[in-house]
């Protein structure tokens, strides 16, 4: 039996609040990092296409009143259907023009149709679906590749789904095709004002790998704009400059997250590009030699440790890459002043746990001998979240 202390979970949980902080999302975000839909059918045991007829509400007013679909098509077929062109839901679904997909199971034997997608274009939808199903098994650079020609769709659901099948790939599956995408094509989705915000820091990732000179200070002009930046797509425009101008991208980053007058979200942006840089890209800060470069991105993240409503970040990078090497300048923060928030103090131990020099042991007993319960609690949580983490290229 795993006994952990009720203390352990309070801190686990201002962990994830100080995560919460330094996230923004987009009202439509949750619904644009649903699951693709073709993987949502391959879940389903059924996937039905048609449209609703002779919708009949509750007579007691209380239930859901019931109505039939009818079946135009059938994508998953099941034993259960029987031939049936029709099916009774218990939904009372008036509209008789739309044009729906049903995602069904069958639950305790009847069938349950726990999701419907309406559809404004269906043809659209079937011509892309169509196509989809035709290449699902191919590799993922050619199905993003056909989910590209979908992403501007005027069916709203085609857009969005072509939109998740990006938003659930690795960079790496689209960095190739990337550079052989138009790029005017996607400045002009850039420079529509329609085009929602959740949607910049992918088309900004496209762009940066197939545009130009004229494309990179697009880039930079909308990086600067706060309107343009809002949500999670700041950190997709300076990933996108840094990979058409990396010089110049690599030295504004590193400017940024030192810029105390830049609102909080904005240097944190910065941070994310330098861990993207780091992981995905070195070759844009040394092309020429990835341990120098990763030793050179890894000291702009440690730069951040004079940042101090920033540095528990920078800590906790350095900690996960394992770079004791900042050990000094990391505890040595502990009595300096603007470094005496909760987060910044168990940052700070959180490295000295597991850093394996004899002042990192010197300051865990001085820390133990003033508070062992704390320290006991932050040792225990960094140990259980040690043993599910994927380690980290250092």
């Amino acid at each position: 039996m795993v006994f952990i202390r009720r203390n352990v979970w309070l801190i686990a949980l201002a962990a994830l609040l100080r995560f919460a902080l330094a996230t923004e999302a987009s009202p439509a975000c949750c619904e644009a990092n649903g699951l693709p839909l073709l993987q949502q059918f391959n879940d389903a045991q059924i996937v039905l296409f048609g449209h609703f007829e002779n919708a009949k509400p509750a007579a007691n007013g209380v239930d859901f009143g019931t109505s039939e679909f009818v079946i135009e098509r059938t994508f998953k077929d099941h034993d259960a259907l029987k031939g049936k062109t029709r099916i009774t839901l218990s939904r009372y679904i008036p509209d008789s023009k739309t044009k729906y997909f049903l995602l069904c199971e069958i639950y305790k034997g009847r069938l349950d149709a726990y999701k419907g997608v309406a559809l404004v274009n269906d043809r659209e939808m079937i011509r892309y679906l169509d196509g989809a199903i035709k290449i699902k098994t191919r590799p993922p650079p050619e199905r993003l590749r056909y989910a590209f020609d979908f992403l501007n769709s005027q069916e709203p659901e085609v857009a969005m789904d072509a939109y998740r099948e990006f938003a659930s790939a690795d960079y790496r599956d689209y960095q190739e095709i990337a550079k052989k995408l138009p790029a005017a094509t996607i400045a002009g989705w850039l420079k529509d004002e329609k085009t929602p915000s959740f949607r910049h820091g992918l088309y900004a990732m496209l762009l940066g790998h197939c545009g130009g000179v004229q494309d990179a200070k697009l880039l930079l002009s909308m990086i600067d704009d706060p309107d343009k930046r809002r949500g999670s797509s700041l950190n997709g425009f300076l990933m996108a400059y840094t990979i058409l101008e990396p010089e110049k991208g690599w030295s504004y980053i590193k400017d940024l997250v030192q810029s105390r007058d830049k609102p909080f979200l904005v240097r944190y942006a910065g941070l994310q590009t330098m861990r993207f840089l780091r992981d995905s890209r070195p070759d844009l800060v040394n092309p020429n030699d990835e341990s120098a470069a990763r030793n050179e991105i890894v000291k702009g993240v440690a730069s951040i440790l004079d940042v101090p409503d920033m540095a528990d970040f920078a800590m906790e990078d350095l900690r996960k890459w394992q770079r004791w090497d900042y050990c000094a300048q990391v505890l040595d923060l502990w009595e300096k002043k603007g470094y005496e928030t909760a987060f910044a103090r168990k940052a700070i131990l959180r490295y000295a746990l597991q850093c394996d020099t004899e002042r990192a042991r010197k300051f865990v007993e001085a820390q133990r001998a003033r508070d062992p319960e704390w320290v006991d609690d932050i040792r225990e949580l960094l140990e259980l979240e040690t043993k599910a983490a994927p380690k980290s290229p250092k």
